[in-house]
């Protein structure tokens, strides 16, 4: 019996897909998944949609808004760059559908008929069910008897071959965090990596290419087709893409930026003005902005996205319209614990702290790291002289120039020998036993 939150896949395909505004992008062909170590049901990637004139393109979970009988809703940015295939992926209709299975426990030969999907948490989503049908219906010209199980009570042909190659690997990745991700790349060989990188999806290999050191970032980027590389800067942070640009040959820099969505590549060119080891050089243009008319409820569902890290979730900032940077008149920051601590329906604009004065985009690094450490901050606004705010510096950002330019690729290399160490003495005890 299938679980009331579980959504055929079947049941999706050619299902309009629009977006906020009502308006028709295109239909769903398909849903992509990626297979994950240890058995788990694979996790959905998100959709193949098909615009108009047959032209196919990705959309993540992440922006899908409500999934129902009639419709897909998505929001934000639309990448309309053609889909094209990674190693790990699978395409749930074409791949799956009428491929051989059994259950666990029956070897009565059986096909996929339908495999259904199921929301874990906000934006994410894995194979929940699936439907198989009798391979050998019991009279001739009767369908086979349709079979609803969970996915761990069945083994699709295929699904368990992992191997120890490339596919294997992502799925190993799949529960990594992207530092340690990094590392393993960090380790590899320059042509390895580069088989990797062209294997991981574009969210996943752009929270890893944060974490290497500059110049593998740069070997990594300059390795990938132009249009994909653009793909993975319009994923990363705009501050760490504008430094990852930064240390590119001008006429490089040029040609991704060209190639990026006009939004994403604006606020890149924006930072890129700024000088190096400056607020504002290091600051992100997309803090948590709000009106002043917006309330303590308001702003807890905003801080509550999952897709804000925990340093820019911490502090919201309560500007005059526009509210996207750079802003109209900046009233004052709130910070995350005093919003925990007032009825939901106060208004923010009352609970700003108005003491605390803000950065400007000129203030250098020595000033910005002795600001963040006398108020013990984790987020501070930039804020010019007309009183708007252009965006806010991280403490992981100010963390990142304080310390020595190869300071990721000294601490991966001191990480590796050090389990290096730990694999030569494991050896040693066994050996010795």
């Amino acid at each position: 019996m299938a679980r009331e939150t579980s959504v055929f896949i079947s049941r999706l395909k050619n299902l309009p897909v629009l977006d906020v505004a009502s308006d028709q992008l295109g239909r769903v062909r398909d849903v992509i998944v990626q297979r994950r170590a240890d058995g788990r049901p694979p996790r959905v990637k998100g959709l193949l949609v098909e615009l108009f004139a047959r032209h196919r393109i990705f959309i993540s979970m992440a922006r899908v808004r409500s999934i129902d009988p009639l419709q897909v809703v998505i929001s934000g940015t639309l990448n309309t760059r053609r889909f094209e295939r990674r190693e790990s992926e699978i395409l749930v209709i074409d791949d799956l559908f009428d491929r051989r299975a059994e259950r666990i426990d029956q070897q009565a030969p059986a096909v996929v008929f339908d495999v259904a999907m199921q929301a874990v948490r906000m934006h994410e989503w894995e194979l929940s069910e699936v439907a198989i049908r009798d391979a050998k219906p019991r009279s001739f010209g009767r369908r086979g008897h349709v079979t609803i199980l969970d996915w761990d009570d069945v083994r699709i042909s295929g699904m368990d071959d992992t191997g120890q190659g490339t596919e294997h690997l992502l799925a190993v990745f799949e529960d990594m965090k992207p530092a340690d991700i990094a590392r393993e790349l960090h380790d590899m060989s320059s042509e390895r990596r580069a088989e990797v990188a062209a294997a991981l999806d574009d969210e996943t290999l752009a929270h890893a290419l944060e974490e290497l050191p500059e110049e593998e970032q740069v070997q990594l980027i300059e390795g990938l087709d132009p249009e994909r590389a653009a793909d993975v800067l319009e994923e990363m942070d705009p501050d760490d893409a504008a430094d990852l640009i930064a240390e590119l040959a001008p006429e490089v820099a040029e040609r991704l930026l060209n190639r990026m969505e006009p939004e994403e590549a604006k606020d890149v060119r924006r930072l890129l003005v700024y000088e190096d080891f400056t607020a504002g050089g290091m600051m992100t243009p997309e803090p948590v902005i709000l009106p002043p008319g917006a309330t303590v409820a308001e702003a807890l569902a905003k801080v509550r996205d999952a897709e804000l890290t925990p340093a820019l979730a911490c502090m919201v900032y309560v500007c005059r319209s526009p509210l996207e940077t750079p802003t109209g008149r900046y009233i004052g920051g709130v910070h995350f614990q005093r919003l925990l601590r007032e009825p939901p329906s106060t208004l923010v604009s009352t609970l700003v702290d108005s003491e605390l004065e803000p950065l400007t985009p000129q203030t250098r690094l020595g000033v910005v790291s002795r600001y963040f450490a006398t108020y013990n901050l984790v987020n501070a606004p930039v804020v010019d002289a007309a009183k708007r705010l252009h965006g806010a510096v991280t403490v992981d950002d100010v963390l990142d120039h304080v310390l020595p330019p190869d300071w990721r690729g000294t601490q991966m290399d001191a990480l590796s020998a050090q389990a290096a160490l730990g694999r030569r003495g494991r050896g040693r005890a066994v050996s010795g036993g």
